[in-house]
């Protein structure tokens, strides 16, 4: 009789269960199915397509094996584009992160017309990248907007975009103009989650107020500077549009980057195994500074072990 009770209500729990499992797998079939044909189908294309000589002017597909990394190791043209994302990547994670932290500890003190500056430092977030750049691209020209304040002032400014240390200089500052307004409100949402209790009684030990931003407040929004800064990284390494536009890649190669050089490559050398050699080294290089990161994170973010 036991048996006889039990058994349906038991079948009646399975069935449920197995519907339960099976409706979870409809709902991540959507998305599973996109990644592999959105994200790893083509990672795995790339990294077979890097192992051939591939020109499409010549209509040729031939296998090369490792020809296209070891020629990598001994290009200059690709040096000089690690080292040029290099220089813009610490340029712009600098100025970026700190800014956008400075700006926000301002914003957190509630003084009048806190809401106008944050919308004026917000707005180019929402704005057009290629529209964005077009118009700093007229401003920073040698007879635009920038130089016609300067000439003023009595300052004969020089071309921006034409020389070698300022070109580097303009497409940074573009680019943290561009995006600060986004890592500002993150900042500035976790300084608000930042328990005022706390401050106080740092501010009641004596703590001025540098040590108890340094030792209270920072520890605490640790983790969201950890988020700003692999944002900033991953972001930093892979612009395009602003070099494109900008400068080409000039003077010379100064700010030429790797994800420039690899539209070089592609699209004006049609040399497409090269060019997906290199994009197959920028992928490694940003899952590399991505875990460093991560890693990292244990010794520096609050509530990590």
């Amino acid at each position: 009789m036991a048996t006889a009770t039990l058994g349906p209500p038991r079948a009646r729990r399975r069935l449920s269960r197995r519907e339960d499992v099976l409706t979870g797998y409809a709902f991540v079939l959507p998305q599973l199915v996109g990644s592999l044909l959105f994200v790893i189908g083509p990672l795995v294309a790339v990294v077979w397509y890097s192992l051939h000589d591939w020109n499409v002017l010549a209509n040729s597909f031939t296998y090369s094996g490792t020809d296209n990394y070891e020629r990598l190791a001994t290009d200059p043209g690709f040096h000089d584009a690690m080292r040029a994302s290099g220089i813009f990547s610490a340029g712009l994670v600098l100025l970026n992160v700190g800014l956008a932290l400075g700006l926000a500890v301002m914003l957190n003190q509630r003084l009048p017309g806190t809401a106008t500056f944050r919308a004026f430092f917000f707005s180019p977030v929402v704005v057009s990248l290629v529209a964005w750049t077009i118009v700093w691209g007229f401003l920073l020209q040698a007879d635009g907007g920038i130089n016609g304040f300067l000439s003023q002032l009595g300052i004969d400014g020089p071309n921006w975009l034409r020389e070698g240390p300022t070109a580097m200089l303009s497409v940074i500052v573009v680019q943290v103009f561009k995006n600060v307004g986004l890592n500002m409100v993150l900042f500035l949402a976790a300084l608000q989650g930042v328990p005022k209790e706390v401050r106080e009684a740092a501010t009641m030990d004596g703590a001025s107020a540098w040590r108890s931003f340094w030792s209270v407040t920072v520890p605490l929004i640790s983790g969201t500077i950890l988020l700003v800064s692999i944002l900033t990284v991953v972001g930093s390494l892979q612009v395009f549009a602003q070099i494109a536009v900008l400068t080409q890649g000039g003077p010379g190669t100064s700010t030429t980057v790797i994800v420039y050089y690899l539209y070089q490559q592609a699209f004006q050398f049609q040399e497409f195994g090269y060019a997906s050699a290199v994009s197959v080294v920028l992928f490694v290089i940003v899952a590399i500074l991505t875990f460093v990161q991560w890693q990292t994170r244990r010794r520096w973010v609050f509530h990590e072990v």
